[in-house]
């Protein structure tokens, strides 16, 4: 399939919410449990960055996008990834691609460190993760319930820019 990854627009926000709403139905990809408004999304995201993977007819197969890890501005060179691919259309480098570009984005506006937090089930994320130069740097043992009922390990991983 034929896609290019271009800037994510806000007339985008439908398809991208479909495609979040899938990631929290497999309950391990995120522990959200609703899909925010996209002023809540907006507000919680980094504006460079937000990329999606988009078909010759205009659909969404996929998104990727920044979000602050502190307010402090020792940290400003570094941000969280958020990752997520429609059903239909993982397993086929999508995920990769987005990565990719977001890790070459991320360095032209200035971050050092990529950071990701992922659900210990989630195998295929952490191996997409460690496929794009990310590492294990630790485990959150039971940090968060999923629905307020299992507790779940995530899986900390970190990506540091060759520029420092």
């Amino acid at each position: 399939m034929d896609y290019e990854i271009n800037k994510m627009k806000n007339t985008d926000w439908n398809q991208v919410g479909y495609i979040y709403l899938e990631g929290i139905n497999t309950k391990k990809a995120t522990f959200q449990t609703e899909v925010p408004t996209f002023e809540e999304w907006d507000s919680g995201h980094i504006e460079s960055c937000r990329l999606v993977a988009r078909s010759d007819d205009e659909i969404v197969l996929g998104w990727i996008a920044l979000s602050k890890t502190s307010s402090r501005c020792v940290y400003m060179g570094v941000a969280e990834v958020s990752v997520y691919v429609g059903e239909k259309f993982r397993g086929i480098g999508v995920g990769k691609a987005l990565l990719k570009t977001v890790i070459e984005e991320s360095e032209k506006n200035g971050f050092w460190t990529l950071q990701s937090g992922i659900i210990s089930e989630n195998e295929a994320s952490i191996e997409l993760h460690k496929k794009c130069g990310f590492r294990i740097v630790g485990i959150r043992e039971k940090i968060a319930k999923m629905d307020n009922k299992t507790w779940h390990d995530v899986v900390f991983m970190e990506r540091r820019s060759d520029f420092i």
